[in-house]
């Protein structure tokens, strides 16, 4: 008979070959895998983004806004195809039309370096290097044209060449890429006139004070069928070379905002959202001729 208080040299192999099976099973089991970091360090979780206010996502845009960017000059109504724009990344990023706010702020403050009183603004900012300096661009939402607009029964409406636009007294609002269409793509003889407002610029068209305007290819067709009845598009200029002219939305410069406000303007784009609103509020600006 054995002595209970004497481990066999048996009982010790097995013993020691069960410990063995353990530690190998321990060492083939997975470890934890740790959540990759979102994207520039910033969770794009649904209705939780760093914003200015907490649960509240802050659109600014200029004042007065225009159709058929905004109806009525009421960016919150969702009417007009940047406030569509906005509710619709507003969705996207988590944020129901009633967790969402507007603020008025001009236009060239907008895009001046410093601080902002909203998350992300649409006011028909064009994406230029330069602006890129001081603010932040979201992924585009819209690619642009510019449009000379004149009064139907003045000389240059009959205009269909750039070359015949360069004696033409021309103007456009201040700060925007109109203006800059005006400098680098008909280069005229005289001075642009500069305008604080669209609606100055299309005061002194009514007035006399310059032969034409240029805007944006959809603001060109709001004013000749809403606003100015004796006004006609002349043409619309054409896409320089390289990266055509884009509407994004303006950010504080390193905004931790950015990274989600472009990816879901990207899907946007992806699922036809973007399309089926330009379609429902800019379908007419396929038709104005090309200038050439």
């Amino acid at each position: 008979m054995e002595n209970p208080a004497v481990i066999s040299s048996s009982a010790v192999r097995r013993v020691l070959a069960a410990a063995v099976l353990v530690l190998a099973a321990a060492a083939c089991a997975p470890e934890p895998v740790a959540a990759p970091p979102a994207a520039g360090g910033s969770s794009c979780e649904p209705g939780a983004l760093p914003t200015l206010t907490a649960g509240t996502l802050t659109f600014g845009t200029d004042q007065p806004v225009y159709p058929p960017w905004y109806l009525d000059d009421d960016p919150a109504s969702g009417r007009g195809f940047e406030s569509a724009v906005a509710y619709a990344v507003a969705d996207r990023l988590g944020y129901p039309r009633e967790q969402v706010t507007w603020v008025r702020v001009p236009f060239n403050a907008s895009i001046q370096p410093g601080p902002k009183s909203y998350d992300l603004n649409l006011t028909e900012f064009s994406i230029t290097p330069e602006r890129a300096q001081a603010v932040d661009f979201s992924a585009p939402y819209y690619d642009v044209k510019q449009a000379v607009v004149a009064l139907s029964d003045a000389p240059v409406a009959g205009t269909t060449s750039i070359a015949d636009l360069k004696g033409v007294r021309l103007g456009a609002q201040v700060g925007t890429t109109s203006y800059e269409a005006i400098v680098d793509q008909i280069a005229p003889a005289a001075e642009p006139a500069v305008f604080n407002t669209n609606d100055d610029a299309k005061l002194a068209l009514s007035n006399g004070q310059v032969d034409a305007i240029v805007v944006d290819l959809p603001t060109a067709f709001y004013i000749t069928s809403a606003e100015l009845e004796n006004a006609t598009i002349v043409g619309q200029l054409p896409l320089g070379e390289g990266t055509p002219e884009q509407f994004g939305a303006v950010l504080d410069k390193d905004s931790p905002l950015t990274a989600c406000v472009t990816a879901a303007v990207e899907k946007l784009r992806a699922d036809g959202t973007l399309a089926a609103l330009e379609q429902q509020w800019l379908a007419s600006a396929e038709t104005a001729p090309e200038l050439r």
